[in-house]
């Protein structure tokens, strides 16, 4: 009765945001980065796809080819109708990213608990502008957690090769599967990217060969490295210095913590936390987002099954690192400093310390991620145990 009830209630809640958001795209004109999709789709065969620009925020369409091969159908429908489709898989996709975390953390979601988790994960910052632009960002992290919360599935690591190929910062998930010992997976995941890259210069050779040699290397096209929805090293970088960094500093600093996530990351893997294999992912992923020259606001939907991978990890003082996730999540503290027209240069302490609330709290995850994951070795070590997490973090 009770599981009748939450899938009833799932229901409500995805048809009444999609509703609501079918609204906002026909009313208000939200869901901008949609409007981008259906454009790219339908330049695909008929038009230069990256040299259209959409008309209301001037906008370029930034995704590889393949991308606008999966768009197609958002050629066909009017925005509202695809805002209202859209939105509606995107509650049924967050409602299994929560599924998935969940029970990944040994936690079956009994009664009302994932409607209700679900629910709340909606008033998310980077869920509802997720929402509000009709971005993919849901999608791509629903793909690479099923593909990486449970490696016993056959052909794992295609899901995360096929979402490289709509955006390629998921290839950084091919490393986080070597440092995890997923040979085979990180093998299956550089053959779809790979079939993505073919079916996107089968279906568009010449937009297929403008991207991969010029519209990739283009920063301009991606606006302002200093945004303050720019949550990434780059970022924070360049506000903090008063201009771009410079090229080789963002490598190194950058490349120095996309190595200390994915150590993080493959040391807590094999902790005998009973939320090790989402929190790995999870500090995985802010290792991608942090090295990744642009990495907007609603990108960092992946504070969602941190908090609850925290929450359930066991892990000395996690519960705390949770309730700072969640208040970042939930406060919308980036947007507290003043904003656009370079206004982030001139950020003093708290504006600093707001403004980049983001990659604050993943750089608290990576060190305490790192400091759990040593403790763990050293326990397993001290036990003389011959199996790779069977020690209880305290």
């Amino acid at each position: 009765m009770e599981s009748r009830l939450a899938r009833r209630l799932l229901a409500v809640l995805a048809l009444g945001v999609g509703l609501w958001c079918a609204l906002l795209a026909w009313r208000w004109s939200w869901f901008i980065d949609l409007r981008v999709y259906e454009l790219g789709a339908g330049a695909l065969f008929g038009g230069d796809l990256y040299g259209v620009r959409f008309h209301v925020a001037d906008l370029p369409f930034t995704y590889p080819p393949f991308a606008a091969v999966l768009m197609l159908p958002l050629a066909v429908l009017p925005t509202w109708l695809s805002a209202f489709l859209w939105s509606l898989a995107c509650v049924v996709v967050l409602a299994r990213v929560v599924d998935l975390t969940l029970r990944a953390c040994g936690t079956t979601p009994t009664g009302l608990l994932l409607p209700a988790v679900v629910a709340v994960a909606l008033l998310a910052e980077p869920v509802w502008s997720t929402f509000s632009f009709g971005q993919v960002n849901l999608f791509l992290m629903a793909a690479v957690l099923a593909d990486v919360l449970r490696p016993e599935r056959k052909h794992a690591g295609w899901l995360v090769g096929l979402v490289a190929g709509i955006k390629l910062t998921p290839l950084f998930f091919v490393a986080f599967l070597l440092v995890i010992g997923r040979r085979r997976a990180a093998g299956t995941a550089v053959a779809s990217f790979a079939a993505t890259v073919l079916v996107g210069a089968v279906a568009a050779p010449r937009a297929s060969w403008a991207y991969w040699t010029d519209v990739l290397w283009d920063p301009g096209r991606v606006g302002g490295v200093e945004y303050a929805g720019n949550q990434s090293v780059l970022g924070i970088l360049s506000r903090a210095l008063g201009h771009e960094a410079p090229t080789l500093l963002w490598f190194a600093v950058a490349g120095t913590t996309a190595a200390a996530a994915l150590l993080a990351a493959a040391l807590v893997w094999r902790s005998a936390s009973p939320a090790a294999r989402p929190l790995a992912a999870c500090t995985a992923a802010y290792g991608m987002l942090l090295a990744s020259p642009i990495s907007w606001d609603h990108h960092w939907v992946w504070l969602v099954p941190t908090a609850i991978a925290l929450w359930h990890s066991g892990l000395s003082r996690a519960r705390v690192v949770a309730g700072v996730v969640a208040v970042v999540a939930f406060s919308r503290a980036i947007w507290w400093a003043p904003f656009r027209n370079g206004k982030e240069y001139d950020w003093g302490l708290f504006a600093s310390i707001s403004g980049n609330a983001y990659v604050l709290v993943a750089l608290l995850l990576i060190g305490a991620t790192l400091v759990w994951g040593v403790a763990a070795a050293r326990a397993t070590r001290g036990a003389g145990s011959v199996a790779e997490g069977d020690v209880l973090l305290a």
